[in-house]
């Protein structure tokens, strides 16, 4: 029984990769690009802000989160991503997964007064989507918790933990990326006062 749990984990670091087709990964490209316009034009986002990105490319080629980390096909829907939110001005946070606590690795210059904390994402400790933004962004760090203003779920990842409060959930209708659905989210400020209070209607 020693030796089988041994093997176990020794096998947990190995990357089971999966040729990704030509025709594939054009289709994920395509969803990936879909589904963060979709977000950007219904949540509001504006240059500057914050998108968390939390995506399981084990549930993008249908398995079980955390069982078949893809770093091809993470690079494929990072990439989209990435591309379409630097087009709008916003800055990507990518949550890394259950075994860095779901971390962020981001941009140092969108938080310059946050706590820097030291990891490197791998695939198989932090997430193959999280390992792409790592080998991609200009000045990575790792900070164990933001507040964004919108986010994408893509594979059932738990962003809610990295959302401002009031998270406000956004049915969208690009809502799967390969075999993963995705979920999306914007926030909005706190409404405070009582029945008299009047609320900025720009800001609901």
């Amino acid at each position: 029984m020693a030796l089988e749990n041994e093997m176990n984990r020794a096998d947990a670091h190995v990357l089971h990769e999966k040729p990704l087709a030509d025709e594939k990964r054009a289709e994920l490209d395509a969803q990936a690009r879909a589904a963060m316009k979709e977000l950007i034009e219904r949540s509001g986002v504006k240059a500057g802000q914050i998108v968390v990105i939390g995506c399981s490319t084990s549930e993008i080629i249908g398995e079980r989160i955390g069982t078949d980390s893809q770093p091809e096909v993470a690079k494929t829907v990072f990439e989209a991503i990435w591309e379409t939110a630097k087009e709008a001005g916003l800055y990507l946070a990518a949550q890394c997964c259950e075994h860095l606590n779901r971390a962020i690795i981001i941009e140092r210059d969108a938080v310059p007064h946050a706590d820097i904390v030291n990891v490197v994402p791998q695939p198989k400790a932090g997430g193959s989507f999280a390992t792409q933004a790592y080998q991609h962004f200009t000045d990575p760090v790792a900070v164990e918790e933001i507040r964004a203003d919108a986010g994408l779920d893509i594979g059932f990842t738990m962003i809610g933990m990295h959302l401002k409060k009031v998270a406000v959930p956004l049915r969208l209708t690009n809502n799967r990326i390969g075999e993963a659905t995705v979920l999306a989210a914007r926030t909005r400020p706190k409404f405070i006062g009582g029945a008299r209070a009047v609320y900025d209607q720009e800001m609901l």
